[in-house]
């Protein structure tokens, strides 16, 4: 099913600084000039999320963290609760970025422990899935982000809203993107997944893993590939509406 209505996420990452903010400025301002019918959304780092919220107060730029703790509260120094990003102003927030996974060592239940925090918070949760190299070489991705799906959404999300991001690990960063084919692949069986587990038969399913306005119309002309979670292309507002318009 190709969905008419895409999701676009900007996923700055640990990079920007009160002056970067310009750039969402100008997306804000160029969609209010041309406006999208897809969502599109900026997940800033959590020292700038005050600022955009106020910054961009009034647009259809919808403003996100980058993780948040799966506790409301308590004593976990340097940690950003979903509560806190909620009243920040932010609206979504992503959570099991294969970074957090592979750098952090968050296991499916630590994942969907915070998107249960998210809910609780009233944050929409983009919960990224994705294999590495060596998974895929050895023919196991399916099994492996469909196991990831399985046990990273638990089943409050049911009737909720959410997105999915599949990330191939070995793409994100590195200038390589999977085939049409492997993206159609693991597109269709985490679409699968989420009906067998969640009987979530809309729910956006983003591509993330070195998206730019080259590759942005192709990847997201595929099956079941309901917007893209973009890295490094969305710290430039012309790069990221490029891949807005894409869609």
């Amino acid at each position: 099913m190709k969905q008419s209505v895409k999701m676009i996420v900007g996923n700055w990452k640990m990079n920007g600084l009160a002056a970067s903010l310009g750039e969402a400025e100008a997306v804000r301002d160029t969609l209010a000039g041309q406006p999208t019918a897809h969502r599109v959304g900026l997940c800033l780092p959590a020292t700038l999320i005050a600022q955009a919220a106020w910054r961009l107060k009034g647009g259809s730029v919808e403003i996100g963290g980058q993780d948040c703790h799966a506790e409301a509260s308590g004593a976990f120094t340097g940690s950003v609760s979903a509560g806190m990003l909620k009243d920040a102003g932010a609206s979504l927030v992503i959570v099991g970025h294969s970074e957090r996974r592979a750098g952090f060592g968050e296991s499916d239940a630590d994942v969907a422990a915070k998107v249960e925090a998210a809910l609780r918070a009233g944050l929409e949760p983009i919960v990224c899935v994705g294999e590495t190299l060596e998974q895929r070489d050895a023919g196991r991705a399916v099994e492996v982000v469909t196991a990831q799906v399985a046990g990273s959404l638990p089943e409050s999300l049911r009737g909720r809203d959410f997105a999915v991001a599949y990330e191939p690990v070995w793409a994100i960063g590195t200038g390589r993107t999977p085939t049409v084919e492997q993206v159609a692949e693991m597109h269709a069986a985490i679409r699968a997944a989420l009906v067998e587990g969640l009987g979530a038969t809309t729910t956006p399913i983003l591509y993330g893993g070195s998206v730019n306005p080259r590759n942005a119309a192709e990847l997201l002309s595929v099956a079941e590939v309901g917007g893209a979670l973009v890295g490094g292309a969305s710290l430039k507002a012309d790069d990221f509406l490029a891949i807005v318009r894409a869609a």
